[in-house]
């Protein structure tokens, strides 16, 4: 997998001078290496966190807000400096903090395999997920522990002046949702709905799923703005089938036939053993962060005249 930005041409006329940042899910090793990134980004001149939209989905969107309330040094230093948990997972279980990682959830890939692979269609999955989700939220409800958890990982629960978007699907219709600083929804909950993989997250009567059931890194929500770096800590994979379009290469399709320029950056290969089955082993963080760090230190020259 590349870990440089993106070779595709970028000949098409800029949308307009919008900056956006996609940070797409990867779990807990995800959210590090996405603070690695930017921070290492940063400390080599190009501080990305200015961007006039920033788009987050599950992992991502705790990074994304989390850079909207500290420095991604001081984020950067957090991770690394964090004591290490003992790991209480099998690699392949999802623990990505969500009401259902912290109880018995043994093969949560295969599960949603099976939810996907009996699907027509990306609808179709999303109401099957949200179904699922539902029924796992009826045994154990644990929104209000989850909420905790989220609000303890923000710096800052206040949704920033700029344009931050935060991804979910709702669970009962299956329709996607988008939060921002107008929706009524507090910031704490629009993360915590965006991260919950396994059981409904609640808001009021409503229950929510992960937001990358919407579409891997949603990254055409960065439509309209004339430059889009897209960091994925999954490297732009999808388990879904292609034809559905849910994967970042159609994404990016769409976003260029807009005008948009798009660069997109890859955990390196010698890293990719800390994410897919292994993305919720939170001993695995602070290497993934300082792997992060120094992709983001050795891309940032490259990554600058194309920012600035």
């Amino acid at each position: 997998m590349n870990t440089t930005p993106s070779s595709i041409p970028h000949d098409a006329p800029a949308a307009s001078a919008r900056r956006a940042l996609v940070l797409g899910g990867g779990g807990s090793t995800g959210n590090a290496w996405l603070i690695g990134v930017v921070a290492g980004l940063a400390d080599a001149g190009l501080d990305v966190t200015g961007a006039d939209r920033i788009i987050g989905t599950s992992a991502g969107s705790t990074a994304a807000a989390q850079i909207a309330g500290a420095t991604p040094a001081e984020l950067y230093a957090a991770v690394l400096d964090a004591p290490l948990p003992q790991r209480t997972r099998p690699a392949g279980t999802q623990a990505s903090g969500s009401p259902a990682s912290n109880h018995a959830v043994p093969n949560h890939l295969e599960r949603t395999g099976r939810l996907i692979a009996a699907s027509a269609d990306a609808a179709d999955m999303r109401r099957r997920m949200g179904a699922a989700a539902l029924d796992l939220a009826a045994s154990h409800d644990g929104s209000e522990r989850w909420r905790a958890t989220v609000a303890a990982r923000l710096p800052r629960q206040e949704w920033p002046e700029h344009e931050l978007l935060i991804t979910a699907v709702d669970a009962t219709s299956g329709e996607p949702a988008v939060f921002d600083r107008h929706s009524g929804i507090g910031l704490v909950d629009a993360v915590a709905a965006s991260c919950s993989s396994g059981s409904a997250y609640r808001i009021g009567d409503k229950g929510y799923i992960d937001g990358g059931y919407r579409r891997n890194e949603n990254a055409d929500l960065a439509a309209g703005c004339g430059r889009v770096l897209v960091l994925s800590p999954f490297g732009g994979r999808t388990r879904m089938p292609l034809e559905w379009g849910m994967q970042l290469a159609a994404q990016v399709e769409e976003l260029r036939a807009g005008g948009s320029r798009v660069e997109a950056v890859f955990p390196d290969s010698g890293a990719e053993h800390m994410f897919g089955a292994n993305a919720m082993d939170p001993s695995l963080r602070p290497a993934a962060a300082h792997a992060g760090y120094n992709q983001g230190k050795a891309l940032a020259a490259r990554l600058m005249e194309f920012w600035k």
